[in-house]
């Protein structure tokens, strides 16, 4: 019989095993504590794993992201076939936010082709893309996001949701968050209320077929919350890591995992709930000290009244958190925070200024973010109202084409909205007088979009209609890119769609101010549509839309521009600083477009919406342009309507001086 030595058995005895464990590991695990020694687990951003062995990836820190993925990456397709394997996981999740009701984004479980997601930002994006990169086919992401913030951007359905997304944030499928009890009837899940939740994601690669399940015990419910039928096989690499993704924003949440099973080709391990970690407690509240405290500010207001009055007074002019301020949203920032960031509003530091304060630059200490400070003046026009009418609008907005507002600060008479900082500052800098840099016809065209890309979300793309009611190239602000963003909401009014909004005071600029406003005192789309006219208007020839210096017939560029173009002399009016280099497609549609939003006549011009089927092409503009005081009922021409509002415009305006609320043009 041959023998074999015992070394040489226990060599392949020990081949055999690390065999077996490497196959094991390629094809699943399960995790009930992620701080045992070699967990295979890799963090980044904030993630961490605590003493308990939970992952926290976030804390109560604003605006950032964290990750945790399996460290190994396994194979999801068959390298014969290409097609990809079917998979099984089942996770414990649970969200605290930083305030009850209000959610601060969310998580998802990732499937992607690289377990750095670095280039990612917080927020809406979760930090699993960019701005950049969303909508890509290259990214190779599958994910399911469990949401607690609605975003309009990608088109959520509510506050607390979750969604199946394939190489975006705008969901392929989504539902609101709920599960089916044990007699099959729906119950509602609050993804907010801070208790252990159980998710299972499953793919059947022979059905094509995604299921997502929510239960509040361990038992798996026999109905999934939503099924999605896709064949993932395009969009998966060979090779892919999972693991999950979190981010806040303006306001945070914790977000936790406390354990995760995984497994290819198969179910994923069952994970008991009574076997996890538990969830951290609310934070230790000093109650002996704050007692101590207690008895000690007792004993000394009774000891000397007056320096109790004294106390009383002084504490009367602190900075009082009022009631209604905790729900207008954003972040609040301490006004010493604010100070230190701008070196103490130095003048250095003053990036400009106009009816309603001025503007610093500033730099915040902790995460070293690059900010800008509108500190409104005592003596502005805006008051607290329509302070808080700016945080609680834009604080809520969110689009690329309007500048985001990171948080505001109050402090007695001082006022304070703290913004994204725009490095290349606003739009009227380089259109007038002697700008340093001359914008190309191309980057013109691509900011005259973006403003009105913005627009058409605020009138049509938020829950309520936004009447920004001060458009203009001041307010027009420019990122690194070059990208347009619009700001200074401070005037915006709001209304519920299909309602009439309500009179209110004249406001606006002169030459943005549309011909109604002074009549009705309504502000409307339409009313801003005419201020956009007047911004298209100025992109294209380099100049105000009232020069007062300028010669009668050329004081208002409106009808300037509609006299050159009548007399054919079209191009004799666009930015000499072009010197010639434009699409002269392009320039005479914007021109035409600018008259068009110019009428006289609300009615007569056209919705952001179909400003945008302009641009882009989508449909052509009427062959010849209709006179800025002509409306026929349509766009059309017509030759016996033909005349010059000039005098009007110019006159009206100028012999009323300064309207209440309406400041002179800059």
């Amino acid at each position: 019989m041959l023998q074999i030595p015992l070394e040489m058995a226990t060599l392949c005895l020990l081949l055999f095993c690390s065999l077996i464990s490497t196959s094991i590991q390629l094809d699943g695990f399960i995790y009930t504590r992620f701080n045992q020694p070699n967990n295979n687990i890799t963090l980044s951003g904030v993630a961490e794993i605590s003493q308990n062995g939970l992952i926290q990836l976030t804390n109560e820190t604003s605006r950032f992201m964290g990750h945790a993925f399996y460290s190994s990456p396994f194979q999801f397709k068959n390298s014969t076939t290409a097609t990809a394997f079917s998979f099984s996981t089942c996770f414990a999740l649970a969200i605290v936010p930083e305030y009850p009701k209000l959610g601060g984004h969310g998580l998802a479980f990732t499937i992607s082709q690289s377990n750095d997601l670095s280039t990612a930002l917080p927020s809406q994006y979760l930090g699993l893309l960019n701005a950049t990169d969303v909508g890509n086919f290259s990214n190779h992401i599958f994910a399911v996001e469990f949401d607690t913030v609605q975003d309009f951007e990608f088109g959520d359905i509510n506050d607390n949701h979750v969604g199946v997304n394939i190489n975006s944030l705008r969901s392929n499928m989504s539902a609101a968050a709920a599960y089916f009890d044990d007699d099959l009837v729906k119950q509602d899940l609050n993804l907010k209320c801070g208790k252990v939740i159980l998710a299972w994601v499953e793919y059947d690669s022979v059905k094509n077929l995604v299921n997502v399940t929510l239960s509040r015990s361990s038992l798996k419910p026999k109905l999934p919350l939503l099924s999605y039928h896709i064949d993932l096989s395009p969009f998966l690499k060979e090779n892919m890591y999972v693991g999950f993704s979190a981010s806040t924003g303006l306001l945070a949440s914790s977000h936790y995992i406390f354990g995760w099973s995984f497994k290819l080709n198969g179910e994923a391990k069952f994970l008991d709930l009574d076997s996890l970690p538990l969830l951290p407690g609310p934070k230790k509240k000093h109650t002996g000290l704050i007692l101590a405290i207690s008895i000690i500010a007792v004993i000394f207001a009774l000891i000397s009244i007056l320096v109790g009055i004294y106390l009383i007074k002084k504490f009367r002019n602190a900075d009082v958190i009022e009631s209604w301020e905790l729900e207008v949203g954003p972040h609040r920032y301490s006004y010493q925070e604010l100070k230190q960031a701008t070196r103490g509003f130095k003048d250095s530091e003053l990036l400009g200024f106009g009816g309603f304060g001025k503007v610093y630059k500033g730099v915040l200490q902790n995460s070293k973010m690059e900010i800008a400070v509108k500190r409104i003046s005592h003596e502005s026009k805006q008051g607290l109202r329509e302070f808080v009418s700016e945080i609680s609008s834009i604080g809520r907005l969110r689009h690329r084409n309007l500048v985001q507002l990171v948080g505001w600060c109050r402090r007695r008479g001082d006022l304070l909205l703290v913004y994204d900082f725009m490095p290349n500052g606003s739009l009227d800098n380089f259109l007038f007088d002697k700008p340093k840099v001359v914008l190309s016809w191309e980057q013109r065209f691509k900011i005259i979009k973006g403003v009105a890309s913005g627009l058409l979300y605020l009138h049509e793309g938020y829950e309520q209609v936004v009447v920004h009611r001060d458009v203009k190239a001041s307010n027009v602000l420019l990122d690194g890119e070059l990208n347009a963003k619009l700001g200074d909401f401070g005037l915006a009014r709001l209304y519920e769609h299909g309602s009439n909004p309500c009179t209110t005071r004249v406001v606006g600029t002169l030459g943005y101010l549309a011909p109604e406003l002074p009549r009705t005192g309504r502000a409307t789309e339409k009313s801003d549509v005419f201020a956009f006219g007047a911004l298209l208007l100025e992109v294209v020839c380099g100049r105000r839309p009232i020069e007062s210096k300028a010669d009668p017939e050329e004081l208002v560029l409106v009808d300037m521009v509609w006299n050159k173009m009548r007399e054919g002399k079209t191009l004799d009016v666009i930015d000499k600083r072009l010197k010639g280099e434009f699409n002269e497609r392009e320039v005479v549609m914007v021109m035409n477009l600018g008259l068009m939003c110019s009428n006289n006549e609300a009615l007569a011009r056209p919705s952001m919406r179909q400003v945008m089927s302009y641009l882009k092409g989508e449909i052509e503009m009427p062959d010849a342009p209709m006179a800025p005081g002509v409306y026929n009922g349509g766009f059309g021409f017509d030759e016996n309507e033909l005349h010059s509002l000039a005098s009007s415009r110019g006159h009206t305006y100028l012999a009323n001086g300064d309207v209440d609320g309406i400041s002179p043009g800059e």
